[in-house]
């Protein structure tokens, strides 16, 4: 059993399974953005600007980056503590990374927002 304080929730098989979960969100907001795309006869600007209007289509997206973060947070950590034997150097990247995705997903929310 996985016990590290930068785990994502401190047991393994519970990190595994929030991983799934959110590949699974990801393939679905693949698809929904790729269905809209192929639906949409004429794709242009003021097309995607209204798409990106409603309420739901912004938590969607929301909802989409905070599952990349938490799959990219699971994967990059499993591979730090795979790869990287030195605790000092680990802990370091593993900061770097948790500041990197914080600084990603404030940006994501500014652009949902600011639409």
């Amino acid at each position: 059993m996985v016990r590290s304080a930068t785990s994502l929730t401190g047991n393994g098989v519970r990190d595994w399974l929030w991983q799934r979960v959110s590949a699974v969100i990801l393939a679905v907001y693949t698809l929904f953005i790729f269905g809209f795309i192929w639906c949409t006869p004429q794709l242009d600007y003021a097309t995607w600007f209204q798409f990106f209007q409603g309420i739901g289509v912004k938590l969607f997206t929301i909802l989409a980056a905070l599952s990349l973060l938490t799959h990219a947070w699971v994967g990059m950590w499993t591979i730090l503590t795979d790869y990287v034997k030195s605790a000092r150097l680990r802990l370091t990247l593993e900061v770097l990374v948790i500041i990197a995705l914080f600084l990603y997903f404030l940006v994501a929310i500014a652009i949902v927002w600011s639409v």
